[in-house]
């Protein structure tokens, strides 16, 4: 039986295999190039394959998905007059949103694509919701505005050792890099609306428990409970995971939690050791 509405997103995103299986929602996998080679992601390339290769020196370099890939893909699921909503990476990270939206144009099927300006588990939070609510027979513009409503409620803020990817990568500047690789700092990001911006910035590691426990704070005194959370990382060291766990929902053993690998497009601007920290909560989050 068709769905009326069918979710396509992006690889970057993080799903387990029995919510991608149970909601049927269709992955458009990104493209990832390591030391010159070009692979696909998810099909013949692994996220583990993928830290050995930043282990050895390579940073991975990705891209969206070529053009023809979203055509096919949005007509093939239109073939029995569905529609389509697709949500997409954030476009401050990729320029996925900007590729299927020039494919929506271009195809008979009648799409929406919604940039979910988040990535990881919270664009999951985002597709997941749209999955359900289409089985439950909303429409479009309900499901545009619910994932409008996740997006107000979730926080993405990563954990980063070092800064060599971002220096690679641009996001700083190569002086910059080399000062705090000497001086051994460690810094927090957090993706924005329309900004990946340095919130937390301070020497050893103990400068990023702080920020978590800062973050803890802000939940507590707003009381604004954490629904879901994620650690999404670039095997990151054990005991780390568990401390972030343990300050955040350690109080909360039922709170949904995700631990994964994170996505290429997260491993080359953050490289190895990053967490990247993702909640989704009751209310809507301030910046911290």
């Amino acid at each position: 039986m068709s769905q009326s509405i069918k979710i396509v997103t992006d690889s970057s995103v993080l799903l387990t295999k029995e919510e991608i299986n149970e909601h049927s929602i269709t992955i458009i996998p990104l493209s990832v190039e390591v030391a010159g080679k070009n692979y696909t992601d998810g099909v013949d390339i692994t996220r583990q394959q993928l830290v050995e290769a930043l282990r050895e020196g390579n940073i991975p370099k990705t891209s969206q998905p070529a053009l023809g890939q979203f055509v096919d893909t949005f007509n093939k699921l239109g073939e029995d007059g569905s529609e389509v909503i697709a949500i997409m990476i954030s476009d401050v990270l990729s320029g996925t949103f900007s590729a299927a939206q020039q494919a929506a144009n271009m195809v008979d099927t009648k799409v929406t694509v919604i940039n979910s300006k988040s990535t990881d588990r919270g664009e999951a939070f985002q597709v997941l919701a749209a999955a359900k609510d289409a089985e439950a027979g909303k429409s479009v513009r309900e499901i545009k505005e619910h994932c409008a409503d996740i997006y107000s409620r979730t926080s993405i803020d990563v954990l980063i050792d070092n800064l060599d990817c971002l220096v690679a990568g641009g996001r700083v500047s190569r002086m910059t890099g080399l000062f705090t690789k000497l001086a051994n700092i460690k810094v927090v990001v957090e993706l924005r609306d329309k900004t990946l911006d340095v919130v937390s910035k301070g020497r050893s590691t103990k400068s990023l428990v702080k920020f978590v426990e800062k973050k803890a704070r802000y939940h507590a005194e707003q009381n604004n409970k954490i629904l879901s959370m994620s650690l999404p990382n670039v095997a990151a060291d054990r005991s780390m995971l568990d401390k972030v766990k343990d300050i955040l929902i350690g109080d909360q053993p039922e709170t949904p939690f995700v631990e994964e690998l994170t996505s290429p497009v997260i491993m080359t601007h953050t490289g190895l050791k990053a967490i990247g920290v993702i909640t989704l909560s009751e209310k809507t989050m301030a910046n911290l």
